[in-house]
């Protein structure tokens, strides 16, 4: 693959002139995507391809856990939860730390997958908020949850002995604005207007409680 950084989506797989690589004189293609250690990449490190295969997969896995997932399921709340978080959110949050940074319109579609275990988990009617159904399920939104993965794998890639990848989570966040956009960019950008209020809905249920 070779990767660049560009605002629009190229469909040219390798820039002209660059040569093709051969292993015992058989060509290795250039390629748009490749799937490594779990993580769809693409050349344009936008992780589009990524969420689109999660999103498959947590299809598939929701289908086949529908009967204690659904509405009509004799499951309790507290084991319908702690099934969802087992898995399906593993799926959808599965190394997070490399693509939480990704685009919010991109994320957003992991968030749909929540958002709907939460409204058939309770049988919810349609016009309960969302924000709500995160607070009565004690859940936080995706972007929180691999924002706090993130605030906690940096650290320890910093203090780890090997040089690579020390040299790999040491650097310096481009500016939010800019078009670039890189794994330490979920630390230091705000929060999306679904998280703050869920986080907000669930700061008052704690001073309710006490």
């Amino acid at each position: 693959m070779s990767f660049i950084y560009r605002k629009g989506r190229s469909s040219v797989v390798v820039v002209h002139g660059i040569p093709s690589f051969r292993i015992y004189n058989a060509p290795i293609p250039w390629q748009h995507t490749y799937k490594y250690l779990g993580t769809t990449l693409d050349r344009n490190l936008y992780f589009r391809d990524h969420i689109k295969r999660v999103r498959k997969t947590v299809i598939f896995y929701q289908a086949r856990l529908n009967g204690m997932l659904g509405r009509n399921s004799i499951l309790s709340l507290r084991n319908k939860r702690t099934l969802y978080l087992i898995c399906i959110r593993t799926v959808l949050t599965y190394a997070c730390p490399v693509f939480a940074h990704a685009a919010p319109n991109t994320l957003k579609k992991l968030q749909v997958f929540q958002n709907k275990f939460c409204r058939t988990a309770t049988n919810a009617h349609w016009c309960v908020k969302n924000s709500v159904l995160h607070r009565d399920l004690d859940l936080p939104s995706i972007t929180k949850y691999m924002k706090d993965a993130s605030e906690r794998f940096f650290p320890i890639a910093e203090s780890h002995p090997n040089p690579l990848l020390f040299a790999a989570a040491s650097y310096e966040a481009p500016r939010p604005y800019h078009f670039i956009r890189r794994p330490r960019n979920i630390l230091t950008g705000p929060s999306d207007d679904f998280t703050i209020e869920v986080e907000r809905l669930s700061e008052l249920n704690k001073q309710n409680v006490k």
